[in-house]
């Protein structure tokens, strides 16, 4: 029987070699290759023809989402396994629509992992048990059309980072340091997300993150 080839998309190099380290103990499934990011993700795709992306949401250079589409775009077929901390009713919308394979939080042990590569290598669709029914639902019965109208979906993947960032409350150096970009990129991102939804303080892209779900309040 044929190994699932896996590539594992993660700029985190402990939690790349733990999955790896992990994955080569199961007799079906082949770690072919790691990315540390997205553009990486995209060149090594090309290379290894992996059957299964592995892909985290925020890495330098290219995020997830961004990757997710350039794939889909070239490789309609690839399957690709989103695996992160982020449980944000809107990343899983957003990627859903991208057309992802599955979604699964980093919080899940090692079999959970396991399951959601094979559940994905048939063909079918894995969805992390923690994420509620009531969200998928909620994508799937949106009219199309009024999701297109939504400013949110102009947002670019480093943007919508960015955004979830400073609704958080990190400072432009903060927010800089934990995407490895300049404080100057993250201004010109804060810039485009004013343009983009027509806010222009930072209170009121807190509160648009508040009311889309972006962040919580306990």
């Amino acid at each position: 029987m044929s190994k699932i080839r896996v590539l594992i998309a993660d700029d985190h190099t402990l939690v790349r070699e733990g999955i790896a380290a992990f994955l080569k103990l199961c007799e079906d499934i082949e770690v072919v290759a790691e990315a540390s990011d997205g553009l990486e993700a995209i060149e090594k795709t090309k290379k290894f023809t992996p059957d299964i992306v592995l892909m985290d949401i925020s890495m330098p250079k290219l995020g997830g989402l961004e990757a997710t589409l350039e794939l889909k775009k070239s490789n309609p077929g690839i399957k690709i396994l989103v695996l992160t901390q982020y449980d944000d009713k809107e990343y899983i919308s957003r990627f859903l629509k991208a057309g992802v394979s599955g979604y699964l939080l980093k919080r899940a042990v090692g079999s959970d992992l396991i399951s959601a590569i094979r559940t994905v290598s048939r063909g079918e669709f894995y969805l992390f048990s923690s994420i509620t029914s009531k969200v998928v639902e909620g994508y799937l019965g949106k009219d199309k059309e009024t999701a297109m109208e939504d400013p949110y979906d102009k947002l670019t993947d480093r943007e919508m980072q960015v955004l979830k960032l400073i609704a958080e409350g990190y400072t432009q150096k903060e927010i800089g340091d934990m995407l490895s970009i300049s404080t100057k990129t993250v201004v010109a991102h804060q810039t485009n997300l004013s343009e983009k939804l027509g806010i222009s303080s930072r209170a009121g892209l807190i509160k648009f993150s508040i009311q889309k779900g972006i962040i919580k309040i306990e």
